[in-house]
């Protein structure tokens, strides 16, 4: 029997990639769903194909979470499973990532997770029982050149799932940090990271329905990191390890980004 037949699950950043992949996934694994999302008509259309309840807007926000967290409750009676999804990437190069591309990072990647699992955690305590998943991305394990505000909001997002298990996972209290590499969405293919695209999928670009299946076998199995990409865990046991080598590496990396983003910068003088 599916370990997800019945259970009442929030999941946001739904309408597209990998939040769409895995309420489709969850909903075929018997769960009930109230699907959260900014963009309104993917959302509604999908809520109407998985008998899901859409709700629209930002859940970053206090009041935003608040919302969300009331209305699904109102629909599904209790939150069993919270699948905090949503994430932005703001801003690329230091220079070019504002002070609002920061503020916006911090809020959509990190504090929506708090906010939410401050509204979710009385009850869940009082039960003995809930499910909190983050989606934080490989960068939050190792880093993302080039994305500075990602790599430093999704670590901040991975460490807050981990402090959240250390802290209640005797009380019942089952979390999980999903870290691909990189992923078929919008965020992986957006203009101006052709460079970035090509190191975060040198492993191979999945299609957000793997992350799914992925994140299915992890709580399965009960293990924190969900690793669709399993080649995070030796490069995640490198960098902790061997830190120095791994940061050599990382700059012989960025030197090859330079390389190639003053290529594609050069004027064509060609007649």
């Amino acid at each position: 029997m599916s370990a997800w037949l019945g259970k009442g699950v929030v999941v946001t950043g739904a309408a597209r990639g990998i939040g769409r992949a895995i309420a489709t996934r969850l909903h075929a694994e018997g769960a009930r769903l109230v699907v959260a999302d900014v963009l309104d008509e993917p959302l509604a259309a999908l809520a109407g194909e998985l008998d899901a309840v859409a709700v629209p807007g930002d859940c970053a926000s206090e009041a935003g979470a608040a919302r969300l967290v009331e209305q699904a409750r109102e629909a599904l009676g209790s939150i069993d499973v919270w699948v905090g999804n949503a994430g932005v990437l703001r801003g690329l190069e230091l220079d070019r990532t504002s002070e609002d591309d920061w503020a916006t990072s911090w809020d959509v990647n990190v504090m929506a997770h708090v906010r939410a699992a401050r509204l979710l955690l009385p009850d869940w305590l009082e039960r003995g029982e809930g499910r909190f998943v983050v989606t934080a991305s490989a960068a939050g394990l190792l880093t993302m050149l080039g994305a500075p505000a990602y790599s430093v909001t999704k670590h901040a997002t991975e460490s807050f799932a981990e402090w959240l298990a250390a802290t209640y996972g005797h009380r019942g209290v089952s979390v999980h940090a999903i870290c691909p590499q990189g992923v078929r969405t919008e965020m992986y293919d957006q203009p101006g990271s052709a460079v970035l695209t090509d190191i975060v999928g040198h492993d191979g670009a999945l299609a957000p329905e793997a992350v799914a299946d992925a994140l299915v076998d992890a709580v399965a199995a009960e293990r924190f990191l969900v690793l669709p990409h399993p080649e995070v865990q030796d490069y995640l046991a490198f960098r902790a390890t061997r830190t120095d080598r791994w940061l050599a590496g990382m700059q012989a990396l960025q030197a090859r980004v330079d390389d190639a983003s003053a290529t594609i910068d050069q004027p064509d003088t060609k007649e």
